[in-house]
This record gives C-alpha cells, structure tokens and sequence, in this order.
C-alpha cells in the first residue's frame, strides 16, 4: 500500500501520485480536481496507477491574480514532479534515445466530459521523435504523435487557428489521393510535420524545438489545459 505524503508547508503546489507515494486523497477534491483527488485516492491503496503529479487548484488561482506568471518555486516542484517519474519509468524528459512523454490533463471538482482540453504527447521534438520510432519499432507511429502533439499544443497552449492545421491535414491527404488520416505513410507524417511547424511560425512568429521538452513547456500545457475549466463550452455545460 502506498504511502499517503501529506504536505507540511501551505504553498505546496504539486502533489504526486504513483509508484508508492500518494500526496493526496479522495477528500482532497477542491485543491486537486476530481481527477487528482481520485488518482491520489487509488495510489493511498496501493492500486496501479501510472505515475504522474497534479497542480493545485490553488496554483491556478495565483497564476491569474499575478498577471499570469509563474512562481520559481512552480518551476522547482515541477522539475520535482517529473523527476519523480522518470525515477519510476526509467525514462528522461528530454532525452534523445529514452524519451519520456507525458499527457497534461485539466479537472475540475466535479466530472464535465468532452469540456476540458488535453494534450497528449508532451515531449516529443525533432529529436526525441526518432528516439521514440527506435523505440517502438515504428517509425509511422512516432511521426503520428509528433503531428499530433503539435496540433494540440498550438491550439491548446498557443492559441493558434485550429482549422488551418486541419487543413493541411486534409491537403496531406488529397495530394496522395487519400480519405483517411491512417493511409498516410511516415513520409507524409514527416512532410505534414514541416507543415505545422511553419504554421506555427506563420501564426505565432517563432518555433521553439524545445517547447515540448522542458519543465516550462511542461508548466504551459498545463496552466493552459486547467485554463480550459474557463472556456465557454465548460461554462455553457
């Protein structure tokens, strides 16, 4: 049974979960989410839960009365926090051979399915791309993901036009004659790639290869995904 970790000092903001440590549990629902609070809850009884970490609710609400900015002291706990799964998987967030990639969900204290934003993937680059294709052994697989962690970074966290990247999907498709996403070759992935990265460009005015693969990218996606409790779909439902 995993050991339940309180915290001892008030400002803590992130909480992990997995491979014997729980910071959290099932009461723990307005500073953790409804989906923090229940994987913390399963980890206290020694239940198989990948390992992972949730942001407070109360990181949330200072990051927005402070002008949307981070505190040092959120970069340091996340830099913990990810260091705590890579202990557990035995992969580095980052590397170029054994890359660990990690989804960032939001949650609120009570289910609203399909109103929140995920992004999945978060890790993956020009570099780790490959690594991950040695890997899994399927290089079609790695260049999916990568295509698809750049489209839902830049509409979820950049804030980018949804549809233009969707439009160069279906291009993608029309030049070699195809209906589906998955007749795609890992060529094409590769090329629709160089696609998106120049729709970000287009749209955001730069590229960053290393957006995806630090603490801050990581503390992006994350803010950005919790964001998504405020989007009018989650406020409508």
């Amino acid at each position: 049974m995993a050991t339940a970790l309180k915290p001892t000092v008030d400002d803590r903001y992130v909480y992990r979960f997995g491979g014997g440590v729980s910071d959290g549990g099932s009461g723990d629902k307005n500073l953790l989410g409804g989906k923090g609070a229940n994987l913390a809850e399963m980890a206290s009884i020694g239940l198989p839960v990948p390992p992972g970490f949730t942001i407070s609710t109360a990181m949330c609400t200072r990051y927005y009365d402070e002008g949307q900015q981070f505190p040092q002291s959120l970069r340091d706990e996340v830099a913990e926090g990810i260091a705590h799964i890579e202990g557990i998987t035995g992969k580095v967030f980052g590397d170029h051979d054994n890359p660990l990639l990690v989804s960032v969900r939001s949650g609120a204290r009570v289910s609203m399915p399909g109103m929140m934003d995920t992004v999945l993937n978060l890790g993956l680059n020009d570099q780790t791309v490959e690594g991950l294709a040695r890997a899994a052994g399927d290089e079609r697989f790695a260049w999916d993901s990568y295509r698809r962690f750049i489209q839902m970074y830049a509409d979820v966290v950049l804030e980018l036009d949804h549809g233009a990247f969707e439009e160069a999907l279906e291009i993608a498709k029309e030049d070699q004659g195809f209906t589906l996403d998955t007749e795609l070759s890992a060529g094409d992935l590769k090329a629709l790639v160089v696609e998106y990265k120049k729709l970000v460009r287009a749209q955001w005015g730069r590229t960053s290869p290393r957006m995806c693969t630090t603490s801050s990218g990581a503390r992006s996606a994350r803010c950005s995904a919790r964001g998504s409790r405020s989007a009018p779909r989650s406020i409508a439902g």
